[in-house]
């Protein structure tokens, strides 16, 4: 794939709260702290990747809902306006994404799979993608451990412009 081309991950909001451990236990305190749980994790995970993630939450339910669209921490958020799924809304993108870019749709939910499958997009299930989220947060965590052990002594920590002001200083004095 040319470099100028974008990947792109649609997430399924509530799919995800209600597959990850953790998401469900936030969603038994709030719904809502369930939601910027996962965008912030979402944040992170298009942070380290590149990839443009847009995450997408029911809203078809709730009367006279117009829908709502916003950013958050480069996350794309969308909540659904009144008889729209966050299955029907990812489907649309992914016809009109796919078309250009590669696209992911995160979601366990095998009809959906199917169906964004047959419009050009792939999929990746909740557990992968909690997976893939882990693996991130691993190669993170040993490289900040990497990069800690690398500073062993109190002058492997001292930004070199204040060694210098040091050295002046100590110059001066001898």
């Amino acid at each position: 794939m040319p470099a100028d081309h974008e990947e792109f991950l649609l997430v399924d909001g509530y799919n995800i709260i209600n597959a990850w451990p953790e998401l469900q236990k936030a969603k038994d305190v709030s719904l809502e702290a369930a939601r910027e749980k996962l965008l912030d994790i979402m944040a992170d995970y298009s942070g380290y990747t590149g990839i443009r993630v847009m995450v997408v939450f029911d809203a078809h339910q709730v009367e006279k809902s117009r829908g709502m669209e916003y950013d958050k921490n480069g996350v794309r958020v969308v909540f659904t306006k009144e008889g729209e799924t966050a299955d029907h809304y990812i489907e649309k993108m992914a016809d009109l994404i796919a078309r250009q870019e590669k696209v992911r749709v995160a979601t366990s939910d095998w009809i959906e799979q199917q169906i964004i499958m047959g419009r050009g997009a792939t999929r990746i299930s909740a557990r992968e993608l909690l997976q893939e989220v882990e693996n991130i947060v691993g190669k993170r965590r040993a490289g900040e451990k990497s990069r800690a052990s690398e500073k062993q002594t109190l002058g492997d920590r001292v930004d070199p412009d204040i060694w210098k002001i040091i050295e002046r200083n100590i110059n001066q004095d001898a």
